[in-house]
């Protein structure tokens, strides 16, 4: 989904519910390389993200960080954490093999979280 400055996507391992804020800003790949106005955007932005995925999952924690190492452009991943899930307390990247979600699952979860966005 599009939203101000960013587009949401989500990522496809069910294993944790795993959206990317990706802002629509081409050569950028720090934060502080935008402008004030799109930094407080994409704040503005991964809060309100942040706050449905909780609402959306019941998570006990969300995550939120911009690493980019590995792709530049700058994004920021927003994380639902759950006591017991998949690696927990420890970091998502590189833990385990990817679950997709099956059709059905992905569904559902876009239908929950689009309506904790409203």
């Amino acid at each position: 989904m599009r939203m101000g400055l960013c587009e949401l996507r989500l990522m496809g391992d069910k294993r944790w519910p795993w959206l990317l804020l990706v802002p629509q800003r081409p050569d950028i790949t720090e934060l502080f390389e935008l402008t004030p106005l799109d930094q407080a955007m994409l704040t503005f932005e991964q809060i309100t993200v942040a706050a449905a995925l909780k609402t959306a999952t019941g998570a006990t924690k969300i995550n939120v960080g911009a690493l980019g190492n590995i792709v530049r452009q700058l994004h920021v991943h927003v994380i639902a954490r759950n006591e017991g899930d998949a690696n927990w307390p420890g970091p998502v990247w590189g833990h385990g093999t990817t679950i997709p979600y099956d059709d059905g699952e992905k569904q559902a979860f876009k239908t929950r979280l689009l309506e904790a966005l409203q």
